[in-house]
């Protein structure tokens, strides 16, 4: 007897966690199916040395992106420009590979903004229901009703240029889509029994949501992590294509596609290879997003 009272207040200080040992083996699940998926490994591991360049920028970079040379204007590709020369003579290799600083921050710092508001909201409104739910879900159609890339514009031309700016056009509109989608789970997981039990326990609201719930949403929330963050790397680029994003003389691929558009037909590399960037980007993170929401379905388990 005194060994099941032991055991029910081990339970209890555990915090009758049953939801996230059954995580645990989803997650273990799921990297070995991950493993076995040979386009998304490539995708990490792609992300991971644009991660590193991103990181060691001044080591790779063979020339200071800001120096100007107008002995070499528009040059093409050859040894000494791998990717050719701007209009100014600035080296198109070290700007590209200083433009992936500017778009994995802003990759990262929107989702940090986007992430902690959708999942915070999104789990009130599903476990609360009732008028807490209606007024969330009410703010939520409010923020969705907006098309992104307009409402982005709207901001930025109230806000003025800039990456900081970049960051709240982002972060203030982007969560929508994984609230809807933590509300929609948090009121299936609130049912559960290791809810009940947490709640049986004395644990309370707050305690439940963040420390039962909000975990057992993890996979959905990498996956949504995983999928909008070139969704951000593509409007941050828009914005500065149309000159209300990341200012000259900073290096944004966005920027420098829309400074080769006047050159276009003469010197094509001056807008190919920012766009060349923006699209193995965006490709490695769809890729990898595809790969990690395929591993995390429970529906392929017995595949």
């Amino acid at each position: 007897m005194a060994f099941k009272t032991k055991k029910a207040r081990v339970m209890e200080e555990l915090g009758l966690r049953a939801g996230d040992l059954q995580a645990s083996t989803l997650y273990r699940d799921a990297w070995n199916r991950l493993k076995k998926n040979k386009m998304a490994i490539a995708s990490f591991f792609l992300l991971v040395i644009i991660a590193l360049i991103a990181v060691f920028a001044p080591l790779i970079a063979p020339y200071d992106p800001y120096t100007q040379d107008l002995s070499r204007i528009n040059e093409p590709p050859s040894s000494d420009h791998w990717f050719g020369t701007d209009d100014v003579g600035r080296d198109l290799f070290s700007r590209v590979v200083y433009g992936t600083r500017i778009s994995m921050l802003v990759g990262v710092v929107c989702e940090a903004i986007c992430v902690p508001i959708g999942v915070i909201l999104g789990a009130l409104a599903g476990y609360f229901g009732g008028w807490v739910d209606a007024v969330i879900s009410r703010i939520i159609e409010i923020f969705a009703s907006f098309p992104t890339i307009l409402f982005a514009i709207a901001v930025m031309f109230i806000l003025g240029p800039g990456i900081m700016n970049i960051f709240i056009a982002i972060g203030v509109i982007g969560w929508t889509g994984l609230a809807r989608m933590i509300r929609g789970q948090i009121m299936q997981l609130k049912e559960k029994e290791f809810v009940e039990a947490a709640r049986a326990s004395g644990a309370s609201n707050m305690k439940i949501i963040f420390r039962h719930l909000i975990p057992n949403c993890l996979s959905t929330i990498i996956v949504v992590i995983t999928l909008d963050i070139p969704g951000d790397i593509m409007l941050e680029s828009t914005l500065s294509f149309v000159g209300l994003g990341v200012q000259p003389p900073d290096p944004s691929w966005g920027s420098m596609i829309s400074e080769g558009r006047k050159f276009i037909r003469q010197n094509v590399w001056y807008s190919f290879f920012p766009g060349l960037a923006i699209m193995l980007v965006v490709l490695a993170f769809n890729t990898l997003g595809d790969g990690v929401r395929d591993a995390l379905d429970p529906k392929l388990k017995n595949l």
